[in-house]
């Protein structure tokens, strides 16, 4: 179960609280914030980390050089970058912020220091996806599409893939499961991309927020609670098998004990010019936030965002209004399930 689904299973007592089966014992194996994202509000451990996606940046060397640009440390310089860029060469954006993406969306309200959901016990919510924080992205981004600077296409779509393979984007702003993901998917581009850490808005302050990965949760009604629950913590949190998570089937690691692994984060991939791209977002995942929330109708946000705020970013519209109507919309529909809503 990915880390903002599980809300969705256990506002219905479908997961089995681990605790019994010893796995509070495994708090300290594991990132802080992903611990935060298993634990519910009474200590309850509703399923064990497996892999994370902290938000880093992904540029095209080659195409920063031609065109003078350093790598942007805060959100003003990309902001100054994405201008330059398409100044000089119109079929070229700095970046793509998929108009179908609230993944991402989400990661960015997260690096922003934004609490867009709030739960209290089975019943209270707090929704401010159009809080100051909000409306700061908004402002910004949807800035950025009206002047035509960054692309706004869906992702993970034909013509998206065939635009990373001809250079159309110059960064791609994606998790941790990204640089593997792109080394499949771009092969024409080899050599020339590079990671690093997203632009902040306090560079004082380096902060970044978390786009995917998963857990292992057990289902309340298993026959087996006993062999379910060893088992997911034993796939996880034994050495080999993490291990085998990271290197074979090149998830992210959840543990402590691999983002700090030499042989893990010294790993020089030639698709990145060498660059040890492991060890640039083990040290972004030490800054993500531990107390970003999901709401229990996760999937209702994503379709509302979509044709709300996507759907301005897509038709260059107003970004802060939208939000707005996401707002409206998912207040609405949480006190029609019985919520009671507070917000911004």
């Amino acid at each position: 179960i990915e880390y903002q689904a599980i809300p969705t299973f256990t506002i219905t007592d479908s997961l089995l609280d681990l605790r019994p089966y010893g796995a509070s014992a495994l708090k300290s194996t594991f990132v802080d914030w992903t611990w935060g994202q298993v634990s519910g509000g009474d200590g309850e451990v509703w399923a064990i980390p497996q892999d994370t996606g902290p938000m880093g940046m992904l540029y095209r060397k080659d195409i920063f050089d031609k065109h003078g640009i350093d790598v942007p440390t805060t959100w003003d310089d990309f902001a100054e970058a994405a201008r330059k860029l398409h100044q000089a060469d119109p079929d070229m954006y700095l970046t793509n912020l998929a108009a179908n993406q609230v993944a991402a969306w989400h990661g960015l309200l997260w690096q922003a220091g934004a609490e867009p959901y709030a739960t209290s016990g089975k019943s209270d919510i707090t929704i401010s996806v159009d809080d100051a924080v909000s409306k700061r992205l908004g402002t910004y981004w949807g800035g950025l599409a009206e002047e035509g600077v960054i692309g706004v296409e869906p992702d993970f779509t034909d013509s998206w893939y065939a635009a990373l393979n001809k250079g159309k984007y110059a960064t791609w702003l994606t998790a941790a499961w990204g640089p593997v993901f792109l080394s499949g998917s771009a092969k024409a581009t080899a050599g020339k991309w590079r990671a690093a850490p997203l632009p902040q808005w306090d560079a004082a302050k380096p902060s970044s927020g978390n786009w995917g990965g998963s857990t292992t949760a057990v289902i309340r009604s298993t026959k087996n609670p006993i062999a379910a629950a060893v088992f997911a913590q034993f796939l996880n949190s034994d050495p080999a098998s993490a291990r085998m998570f990271a290197t074979e089937q090149f998830f992210f690691p959840a543990t402590k004990a691999l983002l700090t692994d030499a042989e893990f984060t010294g790993d020089a991939s030639e698709f990145y010019g060498g660059q040890k791209v492991n060890q640039v977002f083990a040290d972004i995942s030490s800054t993500v936030n531990s107390s970003f929330q999901w709401p229990p109708f996760l999937d209702k946000a994503a379709t509302d965002w979509t044709e709300t705020v996507g759907k301005s970013l897509a038709d260059k519209g107003d970004t802060v209004a939208a939000l707005g109507t996401w707002q409206q919309r998912l207040t609405t529909y949480a006190k029609g399930q019985g919520f009671t809503v507070k917000g911004s």
